[in-house]
């Protein structure tokens, strides 16, 4: 599954990615999360609970940031399982000043596995989005405070 997309979000560069590199403030962004774990410099445990169809259910994974050029661009790795299957994926996240605001590009791919197979394409496209622009929404909130 490919994920493309952008988001506009209310602060300057340097302080989006300040807050996308503070996991404290990122852990409260990320819909669902119940843990996150510094484990090593820009490594972090995870875990989630998600819910999607009539499958939910929490995940356990890791997250990976690396090729970090501040505050211009990172890229991502997040690998999870759970009992409803497992989640690989990884993007490439672009920061972009837009007078005082910043606009966000990503695109990635996804892969799924296990009972969330099941779901087909579509719905795991929906989800993805939904999550996603549920996080942007939860990241400008943050920026506003």
């Amino acid at each position: 599954m490919k994920l493309q997309g952008s988001y506009t979000l209310p602060a300057k560069r340097e302080a989006v990615w300040q807050l996308l590199n503070d996991p404290k403030r990122l852990a409260a962004c990320l819909p669902g999360c119940e843990q996150l774990d510094v484990v090593g410099s820009d490594h972090y445990l995870v875990r989630l609970k998600l819910g999607l169809a009539a499958i939910s259910g929490s995940f356990s994974g890791s997250v990976r940031l690396s090729d970090k050029k501040p505050p211009d661009s990172f890229r991502m790795n997040v690998e999870g399982r759970g009992a409803a299957g497992f989640v690989q994926g990884e993007a490439n996240i672009e920061l972009v000043s837009d007078g005082d605001q910043t606009v966000v590009r990503y695109s990635g791919v996804a892969s799924v596995g296990g009972l969330l197979a099941s779901v087909g394409n579509r719905m795991m496209e929906l989800a993805a989005r939904r999550t996603l622009e549920q996080f942007f929404a939860n990241v400008a909130s943050q920026l506003r405070a």
